[in-house]
């Protein structure tokens, strides 16, 4: 064994143990940062090769692990917009520059321009309901949008698809003359109830739904706009006398008073396949009507309806919800989805390349991007008004600190010795 190596496996030590002192700092600085992830420091030893009588000491080599799958405790705030992610799954946020990374910092304030920021400054991204409830690309970050929370204003959305449904009285007398249908002042009908739409402006607009009973099992359906009727003391005609009902259409039921699925039922006939179509306004504004609800039982006339759209409302505040909807709520109580929030994830969690900022990017080790909506599969939920702290324990970390530098110490004692084996050589030529 030489000097020299005894001297060079001790300053080896020291490296190593430099190396644990500095990941417990890190740690320790960070304890209090949001969705920090502990740092450790694993030994290696580096084995030389030794004859039977000559031993050559080798070293020790370090490696820095994260424990980025390990979740740290939450805390909960008076912040909507502040995020944790129970169970597994990162956010995926994007830096000024457009550059895709995950964290588990939820800490997002609304910005200037409304975008949801974390303390390091980067944007929350989500896909946008803007065409439609959004689909996820699982294996990449095609198609996110930044999360924008100003909502100001007045919000109107027309009305373009809705339901009907209820039971017709299958006692009732079935009238063969002057159906609603017909739009004359002598029109009789069997049932009448109304249902409430929104333009494109946000105005309500009022439809009268008649159904009358046209023989057995069978029902007439029409339409018509209530701003239309007659000012007498019926509301027949609607408008002009010679003028068709906006929606129209026929409904049959079989002996049980279920409505009748027909596969080749032709115009007009109402199944439960097959939409009411209410056309309206200039330009024409179309309204389906999914009436596949209605029953034709020896009960009292039913009916309910719901059809979208929203008339002009301020927004009073946005909402996240645990599957990862951020959605506007109005002052009428009516919610509109704005965006999803997806997660994203890899094979191997501990194996991401830690950036800075709290940010992480998949690389060769960790495995390639997967990516989904929380409450999906292997993710976990997004918690509103709460945080993800950090998952260092500073108990562990001060043992780890004085270990660090007691063995430093005693790898910098063997050091010293062998510099005084050095001087005793030297000492023997003089």
């Amino acid at each position: 064994m030489s000097i020299f190596g005894s001297m060079k496996t001790a300053v080896s030590g020291m490296n190593a143990q430099a190396n644990r002192l500095s990941t417990v700092s890190d740690n320790i600085a960070n304890s209090n940062t949001t969705g920090y992830k502990e740092a450790s420091t694993s030994f290696s030893s580096l084995v030389l090769p030794s004859g039977s009588g000559n031993y050559n000491s080798g070293g020790v080599e370090t490696t820095v692990r994260y424990a980025i799958d390990q979740q740290g405790d939450v805390s909960y705030t008076t912040s909507g917009t502040d995020l944790a992610i129970q169970g597994s799954g990162f956010f995926v946020v994007q830096d000024a520059a457009g550059t895709p990374y995950m964290t588990r910092a939820g800490d997002f304030q609304p910005d200037s321009s409304g975008n949801l920021v974390n303390s390091a400054g980067f944007t929350l991204m989500g896909y946008s309901y803007g065409s439609g409830a959004p689909s996820v690309v699982v294996n990449g970050f095609s198609g996110l949008v930044p999360i924008n929370v100003n909502q100001t204003g007045l919000t109107a959305i027309a009305s373009t698809s809705g339901s009907y449904s209820g039971n017709l009285n299958s006692n009732d007398a079935a009238i063969t003359a002057n159906g609603a249908g017909t739009n004359t002042s002598a029109s009789t009908y069997s049932e009448k109830s109304s249902v409430i739409a929104y333009d494109s402006q946000g105005n309500a607009i009022t439809y009268d739904v008649y159904l009358t009973k046209t023989g057995t099992n069978a029902w007439d359906v029409a339409v018509y706009n209530h701003a239309d009727a007659s000012t007498g003391t019926t509301p027949f005609p609607y408008g002009a006398a010679s003028s068709a009902p906006l929606g129209s259409g026929t409904m049959k039921f079989d002996s049980s008073g279920q409505l009748i699925t027909t596969p080749a039922a032709s115009a007009g006939t109402i199944t439960s396949t097959a939409p009411l179509v209410i056309t309206d306004g200039t330009p024409a504004r179309t309204i389906s009507m999914d009436m596949s609800g209605f029953t034709q039982l020896a009960a009292s006339f039913t009916a309910t309806g719901d059809v979208n759209g929203q008339a002009p409302n301020a927004v009073k505040s946005v909402t996240i919800g645990k599957d990862g909807t951020v959605a506007a709520l109005y002052g009428d109580g009516s919610t509109k989805n704005l965006y999803q929030i997806p997660l994203a994830t890899v094979a191997s969690p501990d194996k991401l390349t830690l950036q800075s900022g709290n940010v992480y990017s998949a690389n060769g080790e960790s495995g390639v991007t997967i990516t989904g909506f929380p409450q999906s599969g292997q993710f976990g939920y997004i918690q509103s008004s709460a945080l993800e702290e950090s998952n260092v324990d500073l108990a562990s970390e001060l043992t780890n600190m004085i270990e660090a530098q007691k063995s430093y110490t005693a790898n910098s004692k063997v050091f010293q010795t062998g510099s005084d084996l050095m001087d005793v050589l030297v000492n023997l030529q003089r």
